[in-house]
């Protein structure tokens, strides 16, 4: 088995190379080429480690033909075409730990810088003035500090600041009270925030939700003399309102790492502002940060490429390394059974139910769901796997439900998968033997015991006797050889299924001569 193919297109730290190597990787280095050879080039690799300059877009994806996963090292992924990357396949990671405590202590740094006046007052210094009259600052010591954001760097700044004997309180729609207690933060609205706080420090990312969340309005209504910081996103703030209000002396003082448009240009509005520091995006620029990143996207694509872990995945459900091999035989019955209902459920389906009882109650369900819509998404798409399966599923308007039921029934451990039909619910089961081997259990109510695994023909018929010599005499006489015979039925002379395992595809005449048999209501080649 040939390895994985990685390519460093961007510089990195020399070890992340190594660490590729040593965990199983073939790796190439090759920086600073053009967008159209990156594209020449790309079609041969499995993997594609970055930074900020190499960007990912549709056009570089479409000549990617065996990518798998994008590593950024760093937090940003700006970069990547992350929605066209799913339709892809690719998982997408970055690594949002490696630089936090850089990122967090810059956001101090600038914060002191506005306090004292330091870059203005160094600068006229060694210009040859002693302007020790015109630069008054102020303590942090008992100021409040509004944390706009509270996750990994936030909390970080937090402590921090709390540590300078600042006071916090923060905006965050996922902070808990719990959490805020815990840091030592009080959790208010934006709006409160901006009427306490004399210095506010932004750590979100940029979404439509959160665009200039520093808007105008929002910066005339604040509290006057506000100081604002901003190394986390471009775009975060208005930029334009933040010149007029640094003007007017609304805003006291801003430092921005972080621009809309990066690098900006040589006569951006905010270079002759008053009071405006900004530095270019040097959150994450240390030596120990730039080692951390490129040491830990190499680890994770190495892992995914190799053992199947997904870590820090912005697409994808996150799955441990460790969790990898207890999760794959469940992900393989997953899969079985999300292709067994997409063969055989008619029409459009609009919802779908994945149930977990027993002890797969107790596992990491993202993967197994994700595994579930793989399977049932190929009757749509040729190259469709766990990470766009979910995207093309959404994409159809397909409703997807996760059920956990931790109390065991009939099985030790069951997936049971269930679309609804213009014929009503349509539900398929299995489970594990010896804990490693898919098996079917229960089709459409009726249950049945069998292998799902190459050609296989699904027969519905009515219990007569005599059925199954006619549907093997039949098979017979087309050359076709039965390796596994899998009967079930709802009660005697009753509704039948029939599953036969065979040693090559049925072709589209064999059905037709099996439904001119007598009792017979269905009949579907199965592929596994």
């Amino acid at each position: 088995m040939s390895k994985p193919k990685v390519l460093i297109s961007d510089k990195m730290d020399p070890n992340a190379a190594r660490i590729f190597e040593e965990r199983g990787c073939d790796v190439d280095v090759i920086t600073g080429e053009t967008p159209e050879e990156l594209a020449t080039r790309i079609g041969e690799y499995d993997g594609l480690a970055i930074r900020s300059s190499t960007k990912v877009t549709p056009a570089i994806l479409d000549a990617a033909t065996n990518l798998k996963v994008i590593g950024r090292a760093g937090i940003g992924v700006d970069n990547v075409d992350i929605p066209y990357a799913s339709s892809k396949g690719v998982v997408v990671m970055n690594t949002p730990f490696g630089n936090s405590i850089t990122t967090a202590e810059h956001a101090i740094a600038m914060i002191m810088a506005l306090a004292r006046q330091i870059p203005e007052a160094n600068a006229r210094t060694q210009a040859g003035e002693w302007p020790k009259s015109a630069f008054m600052g102020v303590e942090v010591t008992g100021k409040t500090l509004g944390l706009i954001g509270a996750g990994n760097i936030g909390s970080i700044v937090a402590s921090r600041a709390l540590g300078l004997k600042m006071k916090v309180v923060a905006y965050d729609p996922f902070l808990t009270e719990e959490r805020a207690i815990e840091l030592g933060v009080e959790k208010v609205d934006l709006d409160t925030l901006l009427s306490r706080a004399d210095f506010v420090s932004l750590h979100t990312p940029l979404t439509d939700q959160t665009r200039n969340i520093l808007s105008r309005e929002r910066l005339e209504n604040a509290k006057p003399g506000i100081r604002i910081v901003n190394c986390a996103r471009g775009g975060l703030i208005d930029e334009a309102a933040l010149k007029d209000l640094l003007e007017s002396g609304q805003v006291a003082a801003a430092a921005l790492d972080v621009f809309e448009q990066e690098p900006p240009a040589s006569d951006h509005p905010l270079f002759s502002a008053p009071n405006f520091i900004c530095t270019p995006h040097l959150g994450a620029s240390t030596t120990e940060a730039q080692v951390n990143v490129a040491l830990q996207v190499a680890e994770q694509m190495a892992d995914y490429l190799v053992n199947g872990g997904v870590t820090n995945a912005l697409n994808m459900p996150s799955l441990s390394a460790e969790e990898a091999p207890k999760l794959k035989p469940y992900m393989g019955l997953a899969e079985k059974l999300g292709s067994l209902v997409g063969q055989l459920a008619h029409g459009n389906l609009e919802k779908i139910s994945i149930e977990r009882e027993g002890h797969a109650a107790e596992l990491n369900g993202k993967p197994i769901t994700g595994a579930v819509l793989a399977g049932l998404m190929k009757c749509y798409s040729d190259t469709v796997n766990m990470v766009n399966a979910p995207y093309l599923a959404k994409e159809r308007g397909m409703e997807v439900r996760e059920v956990r039921n931790s109390h065991e029934g009939v099985y030790h451990t069951l997936v049971r998968v269930t679309v609804d039909t213009s014929q009503g619910p349509r539900s398929v089961a299995g489970t594990l033997f010896g804990n490693s081997a898919p098996r079917l259990v229960e089709i459409f109510g009726i249950g049945i015991e069998a292998d799902l695994d190459g050609h296989m023909l699904y027969i519905v018929n009515e219990d007569a006797p005599g059925f199954i010599g006619r549907i093997g005499s039949l098979l017979g006489e087309n050359g076709i050889n039965i390796g596994n015979f899998n009967l079930g039925r709802r009660d005697a002379g009753g509704e039948a299924i029939l599953l036969l395992s065979v040693d090559q595809p049925i072709s589209a005449d064999v059905i037709k001569q099996a439904c001119a048999l007598e009792g017979v209501k269905v009949v579907k080649a199965l592929e596994f």
